[in-house]
């Protein structure tokens, strides 16, 4: 890998990549467990308000989802940028 173009695209790679999972935290956790919860409690799942449900359960499976994703998504980085384990 170059040592300036190649590890300053790879950084910024993996910076945007944090920077989306970020807010994909933000808006679930943050946003449908308490800002838009009246909204989503209109509607139900498994019998309770899906506004509960989201800051709950919800939010921990997405958040379990997001760690296998970053796992996937730096693993293809890695080998893109050839940064990663033989």
């Amino acid at each position: 890998m170059k040592e300036d173009l190649g590890s300053h695209a790879y950084w910024k790679a993996t910076i945007s990549l944090l920077r989306n999972i970020l807010i994909a935290w933000f808006l679930v956790s943050f946003g449908a467990g308490i800002l838009f919860v009246d909204f989503f409690n209109q509607f139900h799942m498994g019998g309770y308000p899906l506004g509960f449900w989201f800051a709950h359960q919800g939010a921990i499976y997405f958040f379990m989802i997001q760690i296998f994703y970053y796992a996937w998504r730096m693993n293809n980085l890695d080998i893109k940028f050839d940064v990663h384990e033989e």
